[in-house]
């Protein structure tokens, strides 16, 4: 089962890639991580990826699809997988169905968390991550034991900068500008399944796992 999340930044398509990574004992691959830890590294990749994520802007093509299709082509990825956070563009998604069907595999679902624009930058501005161990945390759904303490290790929050609502109002116009178009993408190759991503987060996956005949 090859799933693929959509959904604009802060929709929680993570978190439903995670749940369903869990429940069907396959790897939730997302791009962000990969990206997070090789900016906690100091890679080059990392400081590259840094430059646009600071920037609410997407890392470019050249940076994802060869790191992507060698994750999807390692064994554990043999009964299927959940990625979040890519593809983002059509061409993306071009390379990535171009690289799949030379290992004759195709993408089975494309599953959209639809959640207005307004929602999300609420919901992100409310988002803490820890200075040491990078744990996250949210102010209203996920609040630490000890206001701006990490319950993991004690280290500070902070408010990162990708999280900031004038960085998230850009993230979102270069969503609808260059992701977007992805819902017509999928639409018209007949794996496209939209949940609403404003109810409560168990609902969203109840019909999720309807969705994948589960």
């Amino acid at each position: 089962m090859k799933i693929i999340m959509l959904g604009a930044p802060g929709a929680g398509k993570g978190t439903q890639a995670k749940k369903i990574a869990a429940k069907f004992s396959i790897p939730h691959i997302s791009t962000g991580d990969i990206f997070r830890a090789n900016i906690k590294n100091g890679t080059e990749l990392g400081k590259k990826a840094k430059t646009y994520m600071d920037q609410g802007l997407l890392v470019p093509d050249e940076l994802v699809v060869d790191l992507v299709v060698d994750r999807v082509n390692q064994d554990d990825c043999r009964d299927g997988y959940v990625l979040d956070g890519f593809p983002r563009t059509i061409p993306q998604a071009e390379a990535l169905d171009k690289a799949l069907s030379k290992l004759g595999q195709k993408v089975d679902f494309a599953i959209d968390v639809d959640v207005p624009d307004e929602n999300i930058v609420r919901r992100m501005g409310g988002r803490r991550a820890c200075v040491t161990c990078g744990a996250t945390y949210h102010l209203e759904y996920a609040p630490t034991k000890k206001d701006g303490i990490c319950d993991t290790c004690g280290g500070g929050l902070i408010l990162r900068d990708d999280d900031k609502p004038e960085t998230v109002e850009k993230r979102l116009g270069v969503y609808h500008e260059q992701t977007q178009p992805l819902i017509d993408y999928y639409t018209d190759t007949g794996i496209l399944k939209t949940v609403d991503g404003t109810v409560d987060i168990e609902d969203v996956f109840r019909t999720i796992v309807e969705i994948l005949g589960a």
